[in-house]
């Protein structure tokens, strides 16, 4: 399984979207510091994630989340609704 998650900085409240095979790993890498594009924005929280079979679809699901505008709109609305149930 492919993971396209997205991450919440406790520190400024910016969110960080990626991908990976191992979901739980890549947040400990995160949250220890050792990913350059969050380390300054420590500590993280897993927020949003979303399961893939393929390797590609999590690719392309995260270059769309990335791209802005109505893809990120649609992702801020459907992490806000999971944080009310």
């Amino acid at each position: 399984m492919y993971y396209v998650y997205v991450l919440k900085s406790l520190k400024d409240g910016q969110l960080y979207i990626g991908y990976s095979s191992n979901l739980k790993a890549r947040i400990e890498r995160h949250n220890s510091g050792l990913v350059f594009s969050t380390k300054s924005r420590l500590p993280v929280k897993l927020v949003y994630y979303q399961a893939f079979i393929s390797r590609k679809d999590a690719m392309n699901e995260e270059k769309y989340l990335k791209s802005g505008g109505k893809a990120h709109n649609g992702l801020k609305i459907r992490i806000k609704e999971s944080l009310i149930i």
